[in-house]
């Protein structure tokens, strides 16, 4: 059966590059602006690629699944490896580049990307991809670790160690990204409207998104279509006390880095 599934992915993924073939020839060379979702796992930046993906202006460089480029053909043995957490790892950014030309359609003025570990990597990206705009977004530590444990079945305190991280380097992009627009997941789904017209003072080309889907993010409730909602009270309800006693014990060391989100324990 998964071998099956990997099989219809990769046939989904030749027609798109058939299909964008005669579009991105014509407009290989046009000006083009980048914009890059910087955001940890099971932080909802799936739901913000659909959403900013309304746009008639914006082409995603893989709309299925998690929506990551790190996850496209020729590119996953490259990005998708067991090091892709290790802040050391050197990419070959301008490889990487051709690989995602050939899935955005080059006809649309802002190509959007999302993948996950690109919080570790803004520095390589703004050095390849001009000119590039970025969306920083974290999620509460809790839902995020609640998230982490159910997906990748660790421990609490591993998944909260995992989040301080993704915190840490958040902060570093925050303090060091003049080009960069910060909002939290609960911002995004308590303040649709608000979020959505700060993200077109960035790009002004996005005046035509469309918050008024259902939207198929993948979620714990699993893959049904669904309005913007905050989910996660439903998320740290599923937490049992053991689990928060561990993350605890984790986030009780990182109490001024939660309080730079607006975060407590």
């Amino acid at each position: 059966m998964k071998n099956i599934q990997i099989i219809t992915i990769n046939i989904y993924y030749l027609f798109r590059r058939i299909k964008l073939f005669i579009p991105n020839l014509l407009f290989k060379n046009k000006k083009h602006k980048y914009l890059f979702i910087l955001s940890p796992p099971f932080c909802g930046s799936t739901l913000l690629n659909e959403i900013i993906s309304t746009s008639k202006k914006v082409s995603c460089n893989n709309n299925i699944g998690t929506r990551e480029g790190q996850t496209l053909p020729r590119g996953k043995d490259i990005m998708f490896t067991k090091e892709r957490w290790n802040p050391n790892l050197e990419l070959p950014w301008e490889h990487i580049k051709k690989i995602w030309k050939k899935y955005w359609n080059l006809s649309k003025p802002i190509l959007l990307e999302k993948s996950v570990p690109n919080i570790l990597r803004v520095k390589e990206i703004k050095n390849t991809f001009l000119p590039v705009s970025f969306i920083c977004m974290v999620r509460d530590p809790y839902a995020q670790c609640e998230g982490i444990m159910r997906r990748n079945n660790v421990s609490a305190e591993e998944a909260a160690k995992f989040s301080i991280h993704c915190l840490m380097y958040q902060k570093n992009n925050i303090e060091n990204e003049k080009k960069l627009l910060f909002f939290t997941y609960e911002d995004l789904c308590d303040n649709t409207e608000k979020i959505i017209e700060r993200i077109q003072n960035l790009l002004p080309e996005l005046n035509d998104i469309n918050i008024k889907k259902n939207f198929s993010a993948h979620n714990f409730k699993g893959k049904r279509k669904m309005r913007i909602t905050n989910l996660n009270n439903e998320k740290i309800k599923k937490l049992t006390i053991e689990d928060i006693t561990s993350i605890n014990h984790v986030f009780s060391k990182n109490k001024n880095l939660l309080e730079y989100f607006n975060y407590s324990i």
